[in-house]
C-alpha cells in the first residue's frame, strides 16, 4: 500500500535493496528508518478507515450480572449492530478486576481489543501499573468516553432491623463488625464506599470481598451478608419487588432515578459522597483515528432513546466525554481514591505484580 500510494518511498525500497550491502551503517539504517516511516504513513490510515474488519472483543474483568457488565453488554449489542461486526463480551474477574485491566493493558493497539472499566478496576490495575509513583492512566490505555457515573445505593437485607442510615450507624456501633457488607472485590467502588463510610461514620463493618458484584447480590439475597454499597443497575429490579432495601443514595444530591431515597450526607452523615463510574479503555498507542471513531460511536449510542430508556431503568444516564476529558477525570479519581488505600492500610491485590 505504501509503494503504490508514495513513489518516494517505493523508489527508496528499491534502493535499499540493490544496495543493502552498503558499507555505511548509518546510512543504511537512515534508509531503512525512512522506509520505516513511509510504510507507517501509508497504512495507519488505511486501518483506521477499514476499522473494524473483524469481530471486537470487549473485557469486563468482573463476573457476569454486575453494573460493569451490564452496562458493557448494552453497548456491545449496539457497536454490533451498528458497525455489522461482532462485539463479544469476555468476562475476566479476579484481583478486584485488576486481571482483566492489566490483561487489556498488554493487549495489541489495535481498537480490537476494548475495556469495560470501572472505578475499582482502575484502582486494582493502578497498584500494580505503577506501584512506586502517581498513576497516569494514558501511560497504559487510550481512554474513550465515560459511559456513566451513577450514586451507589445502600442496599440492606430485610433482616437488618434499620430503616434509615442513622439507625444503621447506632447497630454498628453497638456491636462492631458484626454487621458485613459485601462488594465486587479489595479496591473496588463498592468497597472503597464502605470504606469512606466507616471511615466518617467512626464504625466497623465486617468486609467481604467477591468476584463480582452479581455474586455479591446473590449472598444479599440469601442473607449471608447484610448490606452492600451497589451500582443502582444490579439492584434496582429487588429494590421494587421488597427483596431489598435502600436507605440512601452515596452521591452528593439525590437521584432523579430515586427521589424519594435520601442521601447518605442528608440521613446521618453530612459530607458523604461517592460514586462509581463506568467507561470505556483501549490499550495505549492505539491510532487516534480509531479512538475518535469509537468515541463517536459511543457517544452516538449513548443519546440514541431507547438506550437512554433502558441506562434509566438501570438508575443510571449517559455521561459521555471527550477521550481527554475522561482521561484527566481517570487520574483525579485514582488519586482521590488512593489516599483513602493509603490512610487506611488497604491492600489492592496485585500490586507491585
Amino acid at each position: 500500500m505504501c509503494f503504490d500510494a508514495n513513489p518516494n518511498c517505493s523508489s527508496m525500497a528499491r534502493k535499499t535493496a540493490k544496495h543493502g550491502h552498503l558499507n555505511r551503517d548509518g546510512e543504511m539504517l537512515k534508509r531503512l528508518s525512512l522506509l520505516l516511516l513511509c510504510l507507517a504513513a501509508g497504512f495507519a490510515p488505511a486501518q483506521a478507515a477499514d476499522y473494524p474488519a473483524h469481530a471486537i472483543k470487549m473485557v469486563v474483568p468482573f463476573a457476569p450480572g454486575g453494573g460493569t457488565d451490564v452496562l458493557g453488554r448494552i453497548i456491545a449489542q449496539r457497536l454490533s449492530e451498528q458497525w455489522g461486526q461482532p462485539v463479544v463480551i469476555e468476562n475476566q474477574p479476579g484481583a478486584s478486576g485488576g486481571i482483566g485491566t492489566r490483561a487489556v493493558a498488554k493487549a495489541e493497539p489495535d481498537g480490537y481489543t476494548l475495556l469495560m472499566a470501572s472505578t475499582g478496576a482502575l484502582m486494582a490495575a493502578s497498584a500494580a501499573l505503577a506501584p512506586e509513583g502517581a498513576f497516569d492512566v494514558t501511560k497504559f490505555f487510550a481512554p474513550i468516553t465515560m459511559v456513566a457515573a451513577p450514586p451507589y445505593l445502600v442496599a440492606i437485607s430485610p433482616k437488618v432491623a434499620a430503616n434509615s442510615v442513622a439507625e444503621l450507624i447506632a447497630l454498628a456501633k453497638e456491636k462492631p463488625k458484626a454487621l458485613s457488607f459485601g462488594s465486587s472485590g479489595i479496591g473496588a467502588a463498592s468497597h472503597l464506599s464502605g470504606a469512606l463510610f466507616q471511615k466518617e461514620a467512626k464504625i466497623e463493618l465486617l468486609h467481604v470481598p467477591y468476584k463480582g458484584t452479581g455474586p455479591a447480590v446473590t449472598d444479599l439475597l440469601g442473607g449471608r451478608i447484610d448490606m452492600m454499597f451497589s451500582p443502582s443497575t444490579t439492584v434496582q429490579s429487588l429494590l421494587d419487588g421488597g427483596q431489598l432495601k435502600a436507605l440512601a443514595v452515596t452521591g452528593a444530591k439525590r437521584s432523579k432515578f430515586f427521589p424519594q431515597i435520601p442521601t447518605v450526607a442528608e440521613s446521618g452523615l453530612p459530607g458523604y459522597e461517592s460514586v462509581g463510574w463506568f467507561g470505556l479503555l483501549v490499550p495505549a498507542h492505539t491510532p487516534k483515528e480509531i479512538v475518535d471513531k469509537l468515541n463517536k460511536a459511543v457517544v452516538a449510542i449513548m443519546a440514541e432513546k431507547d438506550v437512554i430508556e433502558h441506562m434509566a431503568k438501570l438508575g443510571a444516564e449517559p455521561e459521555p466525554q471527550r477521550p481527554e476529558e475522561f482521561g484527566r477525570y481517570i487520574n483525579a479519581d485514582v488519586a482521590k481514591w488512593s489516599a483513602l488505600v493509603e490512610e487506611q492500610g488497604i491492600t489492592i491485590p496485585g500490586a507491585g505484580k
